[in-house]
């Protein structure tokens, strides 16, 4: 798609609330099966693990929420960025409508984190370093909907929590690299490019619940971005009948 295709799709309002309401319902039902699916591999054929036990289950809902928590944020910079360079306002809005759902992955990564912890570690809890950025990674999710919420005007709240997205951005690689970079006690990563750590079944299963995430984060913020859309027109039709109501009252 070129970039003249993609500015007719995602930078006028009405054409990005059209496609938002042909998909919501599709990508949810996607979700749902792919849900069912990866469940099914991941908690009843998968085998349990030679070394965890059933106990490494957990990760069909920890990793890809972990995940998901970061490719979100990613994208949330990413429409920012458009936003504040090419000033297309309704890439603000992908970005607040991706925020919640965001938020949601990032504290199910760290309490799933927690109940795989306590038996494996024998503590909930480490600040270690890659939990302690993971954490981060939370604050600054509640922090853009803080943000978010704390300005009536929607331009100036729209570039607030486009900088600041920009800048969390960069807790990102952090925690990617941060098993590589220090001494932690959490394990490296599940999967490693170009070579599979897992049994073929527990990878479907992982890969499943993984699809299954990103079609439910998509069906959310195009539906949550729809809300966006009809209550900033509903703000500009208010504040453009309020001077012609004064004038008819004076």
């Amino acid at each position: 798609m070129n970039a003249g295709r993609w500015l007719f799709y995602f930078a006028a309002p009405p054409r990005l609330a059209a496609l938002a309401a042909q998909l919501v319902r599709p990508l949810l039902v996607v979700a749902g099966l792919l849900l069912l699916a990866g469940l099914w591999l991941g908690f009843g054929v998968a085998p349990a693990d030679a070394v965890q036990g059933q106990g490494y289950r957990l990760i069909y809902l920890h990793v890809p929420a972990a995940w998901m928590s970061m490719f979100i944020y990613a994208l949330m910079a990413a429409w920012s960025f458009v936003g504040l360079v090419w000033r297309v306002r309704t890439a603000f809005w992908l970005s607040h409508a991706l925020a919640p759902t965001g938020a949601v992955f990032a504290a199910l990564s760290l309490a799933t984190g927690s109940l795989w912890g306590q038996p494996m570690w024998g503590t909930w809890w480490v600040w270690d370093a890659r939990l302690s950025t993971s954490l981060l990674l939370l604050f600054l999710y509640l922090g853009y909907l803080a943000l978010l919420q704390a300005h009536d005007e929607g331009e100036r709240a729209d570039r607030g929590c486009a900088v600041l997205a920009l800048l969390g951005a960069l807790n990102l690689p952090v925690i990617y690299f941060s098993v590589r970079w220090w001494n932690t006690l959490h394990q490296g990563a599940t999967l490693t490019p170009g070579q599979a750590q897992m049994a073929p079944v527990m990878l479907a299963g992982l890969l499943l619940m993984t699809a299954a995430a990103w079609a439910y984060a998509a069906a959310t913020a195009l539906r949550r971005v729809q809300l966006v859309i009809a209550e900033r027109q509903l703000a500009l039709r208010w504040q453009d009948e309020l001077p012609q109501a004064e004038v008819l009252h004076a």
